[in-house]
């Protein structure tokens, strides 16, 4: 089982990479900032270290931790219902207009902000990083080229008229 300092240190982890991915949104002027990123960030690390601690509190001594592990992939339940709560929240995000869809990026960010917060409480730091650092990147440059501008079209509105 993780001991206290492990849980925080991931959890910190957690907080700082959803700080990175909320801090690209809202450079951007967009939905879903600092503050956002932090909380679906964190908020989906402590739904996984509580998935991670639950058969050790369950359980009477750590070997029947490891029966209720094996018999009982609660982990996996609670990281399965976490991917489902996040998108119900992007859902919510999305808003479809006659002309346009608006929020459908915003809505993907917050998922990948609480897959981010998964693998930092998992233990995969590294992973986490490099996908906070590739996913951020990868909005802030596409915004840069302004891919959207070359790709829609020709009727379609200007990002100046959204």
């Amino acid at each position: 089982m993780l001991d206290f300092s492990q849980m925080l240190a991931r959890f910190a982890v957690a907080l700082v990479l959803g700080a990175i991915m909320g801090l690209e949104r809202e450079s951007a002027g967009k939905e879903a900032g600092v503050r956002t990123g932090m909380l679906v960030s964190g908020g989906a690390a402590l739904f996984t270290i509580a998935g991670l601690a639950l058969p050790y509190l369950l359980a009477a001594n750590p070997e029947a931790a490891q029966a209720i592990i094996i018999n009982n992939a609660g982990v996996f339940g609670v990281i399965a219902n976490i991917v489902v709560g996040i998108g119900f929240i992007g859902g919510g995000i999305i808003i479809k207009t006659t002309e346009h869809v608006h929020g459908l990026t915003t809505a993907a960010v917050v998922w990948v902000m609480a897959a981010i917060g998964m693998l930092a409480a998992l233990g995969l730091t590294e992973f986490a990083a490099v996908a906070t650092v590739v996913s951020a990147g990868m909005l802030f440059i596409l915004r840069k080229l302004g891919i959207y501008e070359l790709v829609k079209p020709k009727n379609a509105p200007t990002s100046k008229d959204v």
